[in-house]
């Protein structure tokens, strides 16, 4: 091996200044053997280091390097052997260096100095600047120091190989840890934001980075977009945030990472800059940042882009550490995917078994169903309506063990026999549940379960004991569910809560009861399912008194709204268990016509007062949003139908008066009030809307692109007549009425 080749090899000692252990060793060889020089001379890559000095002249002394190929030093690490001369003049060469230090008469010893090699790596060199005879003591003498300097060399050798190699292992037990660690934050990760925090929290602890960010490349590879933030479109930076997506053809290192599948690395922001000249001034600093492309399947599927605060090179630790980010990266991405597509097919199931509620004439009826958040996004929890006649009508609520495609699966068995159960039998709700357990028991699938069956019944208006119009009677049963709520008239909520029968799937033949109440015109039955109520380390009634106070603050509240409503005030994230829904509220009917003086003139009035008739007039107050236009609408639907107007009036009046509503709750604001007059006589038919804006209607001529603008058309052609009636905030119109500015735009139909 060449000696520059073995110096390469060697270990980094740190000799390349004065050493003291090497002075005390040249003042030694001085001191015995009386000469004018002494030096420790090594082989360095770039010529000769003199760790060890004694009477070299300047600047020899000083910078302890000697630059000289052809140097006795390199003559003894060829050679391996010792050079003995006791007159230079007699090697030109050995002359022509001793000359430089003073000694080209003189006489020259140097034996070879070894590291633990074959080879030596460097000489103890005495030199005196005469001609002299090198005595058997005096080659001796300087043979036991040339070992003491082979000795602390090898020691010295050793030790930083034990350094290297402990610097070695812990850089491999650092990597084995962030290795670990990868594995364990990415294992966790169901979401890209997640995916995003975990790579934030490796490349900061091992990369030293101040941020990072996840970039997503569209599947038809047309764009990139950031999971939060892009650090190349101004994150916070001092102008406005930038749009998180980007076009892949857009000059952006991001978009250029996409493209090519190749990572870049900026040292700062100028550099960035430079090639990018769309970024200058979105910077937020002129710190480093890197951008490595994740390869999946062949092709870019992501972009990791790392922020520094400061400005550094890209060190291989780094570039390290990022190589291997990338797979782990692209695992979790792939798992997302299946997850994604898994929880799709799940939903998909879900929805196919928890079908919409049947519309039933005189009651709203919402329902959610909100599945636990870990899981495959299906479960047990189940809700069904069927509506047996015009005046009957059955609910149903129930929950199997569970929540994930099994129970899922269970639930959807049990459904459907209790649905099936609920068409052909005309029973009582505890008839109803003792035959679904006996079919669970006999058919299968045998799973535990909770329910409640309710059966509504609308009650004559006449007889000996008539009822207010929209009462009706309910009946239900419990087989260990939470007990239905219902708000009342007055604003109180009552726990229908005598004690429960036994839940489903344990003994088939075991004796059920029914209950009685009453549900009155306005007021809301509520079922629900135990992931409702239910929290660790609280009690159940404590939990069920919650939501019976949550519930009797929602009086003004669109039905469709309610379920929804309570599952964001009582559930809290991430949700454990999945809930279902269900409320129904009984609609109010028709009321009694009265005599009154006909429909009342608009101020747009083209003829006489009309004489005396019977009216039937209805008013409603909307909740401030637009959930509560369907269950308006049903409810102006009602009122035509119940009043006896015909269907094709009642078709008109419900597309003008869903013009009305709408423009009422997007434009006008609340309060909204609608209300609806109808001559018994005539059916002719008024509907007013009231809301608090005075801006009043205007005619438009929208493009046919346009999707809005028409209302004020559809009236003027659709109805007889329509107008506005402007008020000034003094009087109160109607008992929902309120003592505010605003207006009330009405439309009248006459039957044809």
């Amino acid at each position: 091996m060449a000696p520059d080749a073995q110096v390469a090899q060697q270990p980094r000692l740190g000799l390349m200044h004065a050493d003291d252990e090497f002075d005390r060793i040249a003042r030694l060889v001085r001191r015995q053997l009386d000469v004018a020089i002494a030096t420790v001379a090594l082989l360095a890559p770039d010529g000769i280091v003199l760790p060890g000095a004694l009477g070299m002249p300047e600047p020899y002394q000083t910078s302890r390097r000697v630059a000289l190929d052809e140097s006795i030093t390199r003559k003894v690490i060829e050679s391996g052997a010792p050079i003995v001369l006791e007159d230079v003049t007699a090697d030109p060469r050995a002359a022509g260096v001793c000359a430089l230090f003073g000694a080209g008469n003189g006489s020259v010893v140097a034996l070879p100095v070894h590291s633990g090699e074959e080879r030596p790596v460097g000489a103890l060199v005495a030199i005196d600047v005469a001609p002299r005879v090198w005595t058997t003591a005096d080659l001796a003498t300087l043979a036991d120091l040339a070992a003491s300097c082979s000795g602390e060399i090898r020691l010295r050798t050793e030790r930083e190989r034990a350094r290297q190699a402990e610097r070695t292992a812990r850089r491999e037990q650092r990597r084995s840890q962030l290795l670990l660690g990868m594995s364990e934050a990415f294992a966790g990760a169901t979401t890209a934001v997640q995916v995003e925090q975990a790579i934030r929290g490796i490349v900061a602890r091992g990369m030293g980075a101040s941020a990072s960010y996840l970039a997503l490349v569209d599947p038809d590879r047309r764009g990139v977009t950031f999971v939060t933030a892009g650090p190349d479109r101004a994150p916070t930076g001092r102008q406005a945030r930038s749009p998180r997506r980007a076009r892949i053809e857009d000059a952006l290192p991001v978009c250029e990472v996409a493209r090519t599948g190749k990572p870049q690395f900026f040292s700062g922001g100028p550099e960035m800059v430079a090639l990018y000249p769309r970024l200058a001034g979105l910077l937020d600093d002129d710190g480093a940042c890197s951008l490595l492309p994740v390869h999946a399947e062949g092709r870019v599927v992501a972009v990791v882009c790392t922020r520094w605060a400061e400005q550094r090179a890209h060190d291989p630790d780094t570039e390290s550490l990022a190589t291997t980010l990338a797979p782990y990266v692209a695992h979790a991405l792939d798992r997302i995917a299946l997850l994604e597509a898994r929880r799709q097919v799940s939903t998909t199931l879900q929805a196919a078994l928890l079908t919409a509620p049947p519309a039933v004439a005189n009651l709203d009826i919402a329902t959610t169903y909100e599945p636990a958040t870990r899981t495959d996004q299906v479960g047990g929890d189940w809700y069904d309506v069927v509506a047996v006649d015009d005046d009957t009508t059955l609910l149903m609520i129930g929950d199997v063990t569970g929540h994930d495609m099994q129970a899922a699966a269970q639930m959807g068995q049990l459904r459907s026999m209790l649905r099936a159960l609920a068409w052909s039998h005309d029973e009582t709700p505890s008839i109803l549940l003792t035959l679904l357990d006996r079919a669970n028991h006999q058919l299968g699938p045998r799973a535990g379960a909770t329910a409640v069956v309710v059966r509504l019944e609308r009650l004559p208006m006449v007889g000996e004991h008539g009822h207010k119009p929209g009462t009706y009677a309910v009946t239900w049963s419990n087989a260990g569910h939470p007990p239905p709520l219902v708000l009342r008239q007055n604003g109180s909520v009552e726990v229908l809560d005598p004690r429960s029968d036994l839940l489903l799937g344990v003994l088939p033949g075991s004796e059920r009861a029914d209950h009685a109440t009453m549900l009155l015109p306005g007021e809301t039955l509520l079922l629900y399912t135990d992931g409702l109520v239910e929290r660790r380390g609280e009690l159940l009634a404590d939990r069920i008194a919650l939501l019976a106070e949550t519930f009797g603050r929602t009086a003004a509240a669109a039905t469709s709204t309610l379920p929804a409503a309570l599952v964001r005030a009582l559930v809290a994230a991430p949700q454990g268990d999945d809930v279902a829904v269900l409320a129904v509220r009984a609609r109010e009917a028709a009321p009694t016509p009265t005599l009154a003086a006909g429909l009342p003139d608009a101020t747009t009035s083209d003829g006489t007062d009309a004489a005396p008739t019977a009216l039937v007039r209805a008013e409603r107050r909307l909740a401030d949003s637009l959930a509560d236009l369907g269950p308006a609408r049903r409810w102006i639907d009602d009122i035509l139908e119940t009043s006896g107007v015909a269907q094709r009036e009642r078709r008109t009046a419900m597309l003008l008066s869903s013009e009305l509503l709408t423009n009422a709750l997007e434009h006008g604001g609340g309060p909204v009030t609608a209300t609806v007059e109808i001559e018994v006589a005539t059916s002719r038919v008024r509907v007013g809307v009231r809301d608090a804006s005075t801006e009043r209607p205007q005619m438009r001529n929208p493009e046919p692109h346009e999707l809005s603008g028409r209302g004020v058309q559809f009236l003027d052609r659709l109805s007889a007549r329509w107008g506005v009636v402007d008020h000034d905030g003094t009087e109160v119109v109607g008992r929902h009425g309120q003592d505010v500015a605003g207006k009330t735009v009405w439309f009248e139909l006459r039957p044809s």
